[in-house]
């Protein structure tokens, strides 16, 4: 007779669970295998960047164009999926046609990313797929702060306990930017999505512009961005031209 153990082994390991998980919901545990994919792409040479608008309006694409406040040729496209294949079936062909073709790509502000739970998410579908989606297409926060980051490995060896102390202080000031609605954030994974090989990508979006540099600014005290963060930026600041409806 075949020891248990011996059966374990010959069917191997159990496979991972990848489902996103929140928090309850009536009486039950919350879980999602529906992610959002994002993409951010910047171009120069762009003179008269809402032709790029009607390009995008016309190929039914949904995302939000921006022009480039550092640079007066300046634009930039997020488009977002729940299917990753979105962005080569749909968005490349758009790109390699008029007037997108013409457009020099800056591979220095590339970023993709995709939604992740931090486990206790009150409306888990909403907070991975419908929220983002209402932030960056609001009409009334069209500007917006796009950047990268990379946590150092020490962060990673620290105690869970401990790691959750210094999300706790970052996460606090983005929530109290939130409330007075003066910053609204997007938080994306992006590991092995990018040839940087950061950790995130963030988004912060509002209806002005000096409350994203602000919370850029009170972020710089907190122990995570101080003590764990090798690397940050380049920073995309610009305002929304176009937004795809809701």
């Amino acid at each position: 007779m075949a020891h248990p153990s011996d059966t374990e082994a010959r069917r191997g390991p159990a496979p991972p669970d990848l489902s996103e998980k929140g928090g309850m919901k009536g009486g039950q545990p919350q879980r999602s295998d529906e992610r959002l994919f994002m993409q951010f792409l910047a171009f120069g040479g762009c003179a008269d960047v809402r032709t790029l608008g009607e390009a995008l309006a016309g190929a039914g694409v949904a995302g939000v164009l921006y022009e480039d406040l550092n640079d007066p040729r300046g634009a930039a496209l997020l488009t977002f999926s729940q299917d990753a294949a979105f962005f080569l079936d749909r968005v490349r062909p758009v790109l390699n046609a008029p007037p997108f073709a013409s457009l020099v790509q800056k591979p220095e502000y590339t970023m993709v990313g995709r939604t992740y739970s931090l486990g206790y998410e009150p409306d888990l579908v909403d907070a991975l797929l419908d929220r983002p989606r209402r932030t960056v297409l609001n009409p009334a926060w069209r500007w917006a702060v796009w950047y990268p980051l990379r946590r150092s490995g020490r962060f990673a060896q620290l105690p869970v306990d401990e790691q959750r102390v210094i999300l706790a202080e970052h996460g606090a000031i983005g929530m109290s930017f939130g409330a007075a609605d003066l910053a609204h954030d997007i938080r994306l994974a992006c590991h092995g999505l990018d040839k940087d090989d950061n950790d995130f990508v963030i988004g912060l979006i509002g209806k002005d512009l000096y409350p994203l540099s602000a919370i850029v600014q009170a972020m710089r005290k907190t122990q995570q961005t101080s003590l764990y963060l090798e690397r940050l930026g380049p920073f995309f600041v610009g305002r929304a031209v176009w937004q795809s409806p809701f």
